[in-house]
Formats: structure tokens, C-alpha cells, sequence
């Protein structure tokens, strides 16, 4: 997660009278205060402006940063340095009691720049860091004026969201569909098949190596076959009925007994139908042609002619087109369609979903790839690249595209995430996660409007958001605090 940069201009106070009374505090100038809180660590920064410190040469000043959270709850404190003057500088030094402590001499009112970093915790998001102060006189004994004192550095909010990842229902079976075109030939007018007329090996391989693809894994078992022949609209309709059908019979039975032979399938899984003339088809291509009469012949096309009299306006019309289209269009309107449909067995331990995840993805249903992301650490790489491949297999499930929306915001790219969202439906979860989205973009005005929607669905996500972005829109970006203690 990108971190927040929180930085403010030098804001010096001159130092009060340190020794004027018994309850006079302590007042560090301070300037350049950075607090970065990135994903795993917290890196804080300042300056501390001495030259209008009040540090006498038997004197120092202890200052202990400490990490507080909003309701008190948590703390840690950091590194302490001592800032010290000259005579109890070098008596440190010769005693060596710092043990370990870091300790800084200014010379003529020079700044002391002071850094700790800090493995984060989630409550620190919404801390304070406070500076516990105090003054030291000779001998280590505490100046009479200064008891402890607590400059506190308060800095805007930082919303870390919390994505919500949605499980689908899983399958009680899991079905999937190849679908395919073979352009079988067959002689003028007939309707035998010859398996090595033309280039039919090849096109019939294209449905039973799909076929063999299938059924060489054990976990696959083909459930249907449906074969749909068309034919070309030249010649009469009638016949291209008888042509349409019986090569689309012929088809059928090839493939029957091809599945018998090799893998012991019924014939009665396979299905058939056809169209005499594939109107449809020479539309599509007319329609994307640069052809001089594309639009006289769409008419034709699209007119309520019976099928003969179009073919033959056509070619009386537009002879040369008609020509063109015989020679180049028409033979690639003989075609057969095929739609292999085959179950894949449901995956009972998170080890064969892992491995299927591995070697073949596409064999997961979406419920299976959410036990796969669950198995690994929320948030790594990997367990964003199982949603992602989740939706590329699943492209319109409205869950893979709430879930891989979340691992795109998680990642920073918000066009994405819009794009996922667009197909995630309009549910509690997805108004949350479009709130998400509009805050890591720094729009709280929608972000709020967001989860007030869905923190009225019950989302309790939602609710806990909402205070930390009316925090964020109350407080501009970059903007830190100082509280002083007050001067009596």
C-alpha cells in the first residue's frame, strides 16, 4: 500500500522560562516531522530546532518518543536521545553510562535531526506520537522546574482498508462447454464422407483430438456432443435442405463411431441439427466488406424474399460480386459447428485444488479457487494471482470480479478495479468495495456516501470505515498537529 507521507514547515517556538516556577514545562522547537506509515513499518522523522533552547553546560534533556493509540490502549516507545550540554557531554563519555543510548552535543544552536522506525501494528494507523521531555541538571538531578512534559504530535489518519473477499456458492457439479468449426468437404452435391477428400483429416481431427483431450484425463467425463451443419445458399433451397441434413448425419455418425471405437461412448450423447443456408454468415461478412454494393445486397439480404429469389437477385444484379462471394465466401458458409460439453469431478482436499491450481486452473470451479487463496497469506502475490486467474476463467462471475476488483485496489491500479467492479453486480459487498476504491483514491465525499450505503445492509466493514474517512475529509492530507503543554 502506498504509504503516507505526513510532513509540515518548520512551526518554532521560542522556549519558555524553564526556570520561572516549579510547574514551568519543557518546550522542544520542532520542525520537519515526517511519519510514514507503510504496510509493515511506522519511520518517524524530526528536527529539533536548538537554537532557541535553553541548554546550559551542566544541563540535558531527555526525550523519549512514545507511540500511543487514540483510546490509550497501546503504546510503544521508541529510542530515547539525550540532547546535552557541554560539561555533562563529555562527563557521559568519560563515565560511559549511556549504554547504548544515543546522545548529541549542538554546537552553536545547530538542529538535531532524530529518526526511529517501528514494526507497524494495526492500532497505529489511527495514533499519536507523544515526546516525553524532560531536563536533567548536574549530577542527574532533575531540574526543580521540569517534571515530565508531553508534546504531542498528532497526525492525519491513515485508511488501511480491510477488503472483503467474497466466497461463491461451490458447484454441485461443474460443467464446461469447447466449442469448435470443422470445414468438412464433401463432393458437389452429395453427402458421403470421405475422410481424405480435400483437407478432411485435418478438419476432422479438430473434433476428435478435442474429443481425445477430453477423455485422456480422468477427471473429465463428456456428457454431450452437438454437431450443427449449414450449408452455402447457392442452388436450390430444397436441396440444400437434403444437403444441410444428410452431412450433418454423415457427420454424426463418423464421430459415433469414432467414440465407440476409441472410448467406449453411447452414440446417444451426440445431437445434431442444422441450417439449410447460412444467411446469417454471408450477412456478417457483407456487412464487414468494403464491397461497392455492400449496402444493395444487405437489402437483399435482409428483404423478406424467399431464399432462392434472394440468391438469384443477387446474382443477377450484382453479377461480379456474386462471382466473388461464390468463389471466396460461400465455401467457408459449409461448415459444421461442435459443442463438446464434459463435467470435471469436484476437488475434495485444498492439496488436489492446489495442484490443479498448478498444472490446470481451468479445471477449478470459482468456490474451489477461494479455498485455494484462503490456503495461502492474504494479501502476497500469490494469493492475488488466484483471483486473477479466477476471473480470467470466470470472466463474467460477479464474485471473481468483486474478489480480483479487492486484489486490484490492494495493488494500486484503480482502472482496473473499475473495470472488475463494472461486472460485480449491485450487492452490500460491492457498494464497500466501490467505497474502497473512492477512498484509495482520495475521493471521501463518495467514499462516505458508499459505505453509509452499505453500512446500512448490515456491512459491519462499512461502518468501521466510515469513521476514519469522516476523520480523512475533516483533516486535509499532510496536515500534522502540535499540541504543547500549556505554559503557566
Amino acid at each position: 500500500m502506498k504509504s503516507y507521507i505526513i510532513a509540515i514547515a518548520a512551526a518554532t517556538l521560542a522556549a519558555g522560562n524553564l526556570s520561572a516556577a516549579k510547574t514551568t514545562p519543557c518546550y522542544l522547537p520542532l520542525s520537519d516531522i515526517r511519519i510514514d506509515r507503510a504496510d509493515h513499518a511506522v519511520q518517524i522523522d524530526l528536527t529539533i530546532d536548538t537554537k532557541d533552547l535553553e541548554l546550559k553546560s551542566n544541563s540535558e534533556y531527555i526525550v523519549t518518543p512514545v507511540m500511543k493509540s487514540a483510546d490509550g490502549a497501546d503504546s510503544v516507545a521508541m529510542e530515547p536521545v539525550i540532547i546535552a550540554g557541554r560539561n555533562l557531554y563529555y562527563r557521559h563519555l568519560r563515565l560511559d553510562d549511556l549504554n547504548g543510548t544515543r546522545m548529541v552535543r549542538p554546537e552553536a544552536g545547530e538542529p538535531v535531526s532524530y529518526s526511529a522506525r517501528l514494526e507497524r501494528a494495526p492500532w497505529m494507523d489511527q495514533a499519536n506520537v507523544a515526546l516525553n521531555v524532560k531536563r536533567i541538571g548536574c549530577c542527574s538531578t532533575p531540574v526543580a522546574s521540569s517534571t515530565d512534559t508531553i508534546v504531542k504530535i498528532i497526525p492525519t489518519p491513515v485508511y488501511r482498508p480491510e477488503f472483503v473477499y467474497a466466497c461463491p456458492l461451490p458447484d454441485s457439479i461443474k460443467e464446461f462447454a469447447i466449442e469448435g468449426t470443422a470445414y468438412v468437404n464433401f463432393p458437389v452435391n452429395r453427402i458421403e464422407l470421405f475422410p481424405d477428400y480435400m483437407s478432411n483429416t485435418s478438419e476432422l481431427a479438430k473434433i476428435t483430438s478435442t474429443i481425445d483431450s477430453i477423455k485422456g484425463d480422468e477427471d473429465v467425463t463428456i456428457t454431450s456432443i452437438f454437431i450443427k451443419g449449414f450449408a452455402s445458399p447457392e442452388g436450390p433451397y430444397n436441396n440444400n435442405v437434403r444437403l444441410a441434413k444428410g452431412r450433418t448425419q454423415t457427420l454424426r455418425d463418423y464421430v459415433e463411431q469414432y467414440i465407440r471405437r476409441l472410448h467406449n461412448l453411447s452414440g446417444d450423447i451426440i445431437s445434431t441439427d442444422y441450417l439449410p443456408e447460412d444467411w446469417p454468415g454471408l450477412r456478417a461478412y457483407v456487412e464487414e466488406s468494403g464491397m461497392a454494393n455492400r449496402d444493395a445486397i444487405l437489402a437483399l439480404i435482409d428483404s423478406s424474399l424467399e431464399p432462392d429469389a434472394k440468391d438469384a437477385r443477387i446474382k443477377k444484379e450484382f453479377p461480379d460480386d456474386y462471382k466473388f462471394l461464390l468463389a471466396n465466401v460461400y465455401p467457408v458458409l459449409r461448415h459444421s459447428d461442435y459443442i463438446i460439453r464434459y463435467n470435471i469431478k469436484s476437488y475434495t482436499t485444498i492439496e488436489e485444488i492446489l495442484h490443479a491450481l498448478h498444472t490446470q486452473p481451468q479445471k477449478l470451479s470459482a468456490e474451489e479457487f477461494y479455498r485455494a487463496a484462503k490456503s495461502m497469506i492474504e494479501g502476497s502475490d500469490e494469493y492475488n494471482e488466484v483471483f486473477e486467474t479466477a476471473v480470467r476463467i470466470y470472466p463474467n462471475d460477479p464474485l471473481c470480479n468483486l474478489n480480483a476488483a479487492n486484489t486490484a485496489i490492494s495493488r494500486g491500479d484503480f482502472k482496473t478495479a473499475e473495470r472488475y467492479l463494472s461486472k460485480a453486480g449491485d450487492t452490500p459487498e460491492v457498494s464497500y468495495a466501490r467505497g474502497v476504491l473512492a477512498a484509495r483514491m482520495n475521493d471521501y465525499a463518495l467514499a462516505e456516501k458508499l459505505f453509509t450505503v452499505a453500512a446500512a445492509d448490515g456491512f459491519e466493514e462499512a461502518r468501521r470505515a466510515l469513521d476514519t474517512i469522516r476523520s480523512l475529509a475533516a483533516h486535509p492530507q499532510g496536515e500534522v498537529r502540535i499540541i504543547y503543554p500549556e505554559k503557566k
